[in-house]
């Protein structure tokens, strides 16, 4: 599952295009296929590692996605984080215009919800908030902290708009490790990488 993929002797763009987008359905169709015990105990050590970067880093406005296609589901750690502390907010990413950076909307447990053309939920009426912290959904990730998402951009968009870039916690399940997300010029990578065996920073080549 987690093998090393060859890379392609010919660096052509419709090669690389087609690594990735064959990479992403083989982790997707993995993690849709994590039995539902197996997914809870997982998502209950992502939590914990969690627990202790989020106390490290500290910040008091954190951006969440809602759980599609299996990802790792977040919603009930964000909730237990905003309740520790009254001075936090929560948000959730939201797509107004595409091919256009996500706007940012503030999120509460129990608040009135509407659905995106995803049917993701998202807030229906939440103020705008800038994120100190955004804790994004990987399909595929390296160590350099290079991610695959759907393929839609929004979130390389959305990061490369933000000023100042706030700290990005890249949350996935193991299966979703591999040697390299074969990155492209526009993509932004995270600075921290949280899996059920950790939380570690991406590292930097030289």
């Amino acid at each position: 599952m987690n093998s090393p993929l060859p890379r392609p002797e010919a660096d052509s763009g419709a090669e690389i295009a087609a690594l990735r987008k064959n990479l992403r359905i083989a982790r997707i169709a993995a993690r849709e296929q994590l039995p539902d015990a197996e997914r809870q105990a997982l998502t209950t050590r992502i939590e914990a590692h969690l627990d202790t970067l989020v106390a490290r880093l500290a910040p008091t406005r954190l951006a969440f996605c809602w759980p599609w296609r299996s990802e790792v589901d977040l919603v009930s750690w964000v909730s237990r984080w905003l309740a520790a502390d009254p001075a936090r907010q929560a948000a959730l990413p939201v797509v107004r215009n595409p091919g256009q950076p996500m706007a940012f909307l503030r999120w509460a447990p129990g608040m009135a919800m509407d659905t995106d053309h995803h049917d993701i939920p998202i807030p229906a009426d939440g103020e705008r908030l800038d994120p100190d912290l955004i804790l994004v959904p990987l399909n595929v990730f390296d160590a350099a902290g290079y991610r695959l998402g759907y393929g839609g951009g929004y979130f390389d968009r959305t990061l490369a708009a933000l000023d100042p870039l706030p700290v990005c916690v890249g949350v996935a399940f193991e299966l979703a490790r591999a040697e390299t997300a074969y990155p492209q010029p526009h993509d932004q990578p995270m600075d921290w990488l949280v899996t059920e065996a950790g939380a570690a920073p991406r590292t930097v080549s030289v």
